[in-house]
């Protein structure tokens, strides 16, 4: 890994350079570096759809299954108009070591399709949905592979593709798709899923520091789901005080505090939470660099890197977005003596729930929300203390310490399958 700072970043390049670290540490051998750094399969489809003028458009998307030692793979799927394989390919392999971290039996996946679901009528979303599952029905299914929502998919859209493999299998098929609907086997507490099992390991980590989070300053970077309700959530659980909040357009401050969901209702009313009242205009940029408590990157990868490394103030950094920190910047934090919580922890309550869900599923009996947010908090605080002591033995940061804990089960898993 180099030490120079760089301009441009492959999120799939980060996430080998992050394994093999790793692998140095745990002094693995090449052979299960090699096994452990490339995707089990790609899938990769074009998917002709009628388009409402009439015409034909040919989108093109992903599946990527990164490993399934330990389980069937399990990961979201992505409608973005800049989607790439390498983003991916990046993904599912965090899937693989954030299943494996929560003790889930789990493998790790990611879907994608090039597209802008802003620029589509509800109709042309919903074939195109429906024709990707027509595309990869084959290798998905509730012991093979189970995808979910994430960037701009919905738990509608789910339940299309929830639908259409249903009817290709002739039965139903709840199980094959998790985020789905209440009505259509879909969980209780997924909706704040991500936020609150970040927040339960951001309890976790101040119990450890000695930080009272009653009297805590918090600066969020991303206003979307798991921003907003991590905003919400931490006032409500500790009584937190978010000072700062940013979107796509820009930032807001209030050193008295801001009200989470006044800023929630000023978003939905002008696209953006800058101009809400009483608040002073920032920029993103300048929001990482505040003088809080906590700050928490939601929303984009690759935003503290070497150059903006040496101005983080916060004390504890929870990355409830994926990868937005920069292998570079993990060394510049570590030696601050910031305390990361890093992104396959601080956001794996989202894909805990969605594992909760695929249970209640196979069960057909579904739990109420006290017992989703009881069984979550117990998940994250036990993964939590796993990656803590890790960090303690090993003398690395968290981050490196997660990927020691989680890399080694599927090694294990994989030894013991006989697949080396």
């Amino acid at each position: 890994m180099g030490t120079e700072p760089k301009d441009v970043y492959n999120t799939f390049q980060i996430v080998q350079e992050q394994l093999a670290d790793c692998v140095r540490i745990l002094n693995l051998s090449e052979d299960i570096y090699n096994i452990l750094r490339s995707p089990m399969r790609e899938i990769h489809v074009s998917l002709p759809v009628k388009m409402d003028d009439g015409r034909i458009k040919v989108f093109h998307g992903f599946r990527v299954q990164y490993n399934n030692a330990l389980g069937p793979t399990k990961g979201g799927i992505r409608f973005h108009p800049e989607e790439t394989v390498d983003t991916v390919r990046a993904l599912a392999a965090w899937m693989t070591w954030k299943c494996s971290l929560m003790g889930l039996p789990l493998g790790g996946g990611k879907g994608g399709v090039i597209c802008n679901p802003k620029e589509m009528s509800e109709g042309e979303i919903e074939r195109l949905s429906r024709m990707y599952i027509d595309r990869i029905y084959k290798y998905i299914g509730p012991e093979e592979d189970i995808p979910a929502p994430d960037v701009y998919t919905t738990p509608q859209i789910m339940a299309w593709m929830m639908d259409e493999y249903s009817k290709i299998a002739q039965k139903n098929q709840f199980g094959v798709i998790t985020g789905k609907p209440l009505l259509l086997g879909g969980s209780l507490g997924r909706n704040d899923a991500t936020a609150r099992g970040g927040l339960y390991a951001l309890r976790e980590a101040a119990t450890e520091l000695g930080i009272d989070l009653g009297y805590a300053t918090i600066a969020i970077q991303g206003y979307g789901n798991a921003g907003y309700y991590a905003a919400k959530l931490a006032k409500e659980l500790f009584g937190s005080k978010i000072v700062a909040v940013s979107d796509s357009k820009g930032g807001i401050y209030n050193k008295d505090g801001i009200d989470p969901e006044e800023a929630q209702e000023h978003k939905m009313k002008k696209s953006s939470v800058v101009g809400l009242p009483g608040t002073k205009k920032i920029t993103s940029e300048e929001l990482l660099e505040l003088d809080v408590d906590i700050l928490i990157p939601a929303a984009l990868e690759n935003v503290i890197t070497a150059k903006n490394a040496p101005d983080i103030k916060a004390k504890v950094v929870l990355e409830l977005a994926n990868g937005p920190t920069t292998p570079d910047a993990d060394d510049i934090l570590y030696k601050k003596g910031i305390h990361v919580i890093p992104d396959f922890l601080a956001n794996a309550g989202g894909v805990t729930v969605s594992y909760f869900e695929m249970v209640q599923n196979f069960m057909m009996y579904y739990w109420s929300e006290e017992d989703v947010h009881s069984r979550l908090s117990d998940k994250m605080s036990h993964a939590y203390h796993s990656v803590l002591s890790a960090a303690k033995q090993y003398k690395v940061n968290m981050r490196q310490a997660a990927y020691v804990v989680a890399v080694s089960r599927v090694v294990e898993a994989m030894k013991m399958r006989g697949w080396m």
